[in-house]
């Protein structure tokens, strides 16, 4: 035989069925409330962008296309939860925030490995080692995606579950790794230039950069991945929307960040340094402990 059941709580003003759970009940408006703050975020970004456009790399298109396809998934969520709670389905928008998260979990990872490697910034190619590690990063994306939709399209009864959760939880973690591997390698690079181009001022502020940039990805990575999930195992469950602000807070900021730090700047070619600040450039990038990682 053929057996539907439903469950759902009843709203006790209007009587209406709700089937999210108590927890879940406010994430299409947190979803929605963030969309607004990308899309806020994106409107900022085009305007500093047409403001500095002698100083736009091909980079910052990229950034904001990132964050375009950010906005967009959020969108799609807090549609796709907001018919699951009026309806018991999501009526294709499922669809449509599976397309728009991978797309943005492409881009993202993209990105971080496009800045780590200086890219557009530093220099205008990306060497082989770095290409291989975007050929590394893209196909896992690819992996980490379906198996997401596995996860979210079934549950822990269905066959083979617990193998697309344990493969999920492998790629992300293999591609969170991948995408520090450019940053180190910038590290290096500058350190190494730093000793024999005469440019210690100038290496030591994109050395800083870089190593803030690099403590930044592991601080993100490590609280999307680890705090959150421990905030989902330990609060109630009419508190599951605390773990998902957080992530989405802690993504915000980070966003935030990336931005601001990389943000086009126009640079005067007649920009001076002094002896003084030379000099102790040059004395700062003689203690090597100062940026190992």
């Amino acid at each position: 035989m053929d057996v539907r059941s439903a469950m759902y709580n009843v709203d006790p003003a209007t009587g209406d069925r709700q089937y999210l759970s108590a927890g879940a009940s406010s994430l299409p408006s947190i979803y929605f409330l963030f969309c607004l703050a990308y899309a806020g975020l994106a409107a900022a970004w085009v305007a500093i962008l047409l403001r500095k456009r002698a100083a736009v790399f091909r980079i910052h298109y990229f950034m904001l296309a990132v964050l375009v396809l950010k906005a967009l998934n959020l969108l799609a969520e807090a549609e796709d939860k907001s018919c699951i709670e009026r309806t018991g389905t999501a009526h294709g928008w499922d669809v449509l925030f599976y397309i728009f998260s991978f797309l943005k979990g492409i881009s993202l990872f993209t990105l971080i490995v496009l800045i780590g490697t200086g890219w557009s910034f530093l220099k205008p190619y990306l060497a082989d080692k770095e290409k291989k590690v975007l050929m590394v990063v893209i196909p896992l994306q690819v992996v980490a995606n379906i198996a997401q939709v596995v996860i979210d399209e079934s549950g822990p009864y269905a066959r083979d579950w617990v193998t697309w959760k344990q493969i999920f939880l492998l790629v992300d973690v293999v591609c969170c790794c991948a995408v520090l591997f450019p940053i180190v390698w910038s590290i290096k690079n500058l350190r190494e230039a730093a000793r024999s181009d005469g440019k210690a001022a100038v290496n030591l502020m994109k050395l800083t950069l870089f190593r803030q940039y690099y403590v930044v990805v592991i601080c993100y990575i490590y609280f999307t991945r680890v705090v959150v999930y421990a905030l989902q195992t330990i609060t109630s469950y009419r508190y599951l929307w605390t773990s998902v602000v957080a992530a989405e807070l802690a993504t915000l900021a980070f966003y935030v960040f990336t931005g601001y730090k990389f943000r086009p700047e126009v640079h005067n070619p007649y920009f001076a340094i002094d002896d003084e600040e030379e000099e102790a450039a040059a004395e700062a990038l003689k203690l090597d402990d100062e940026f190992e990682l």
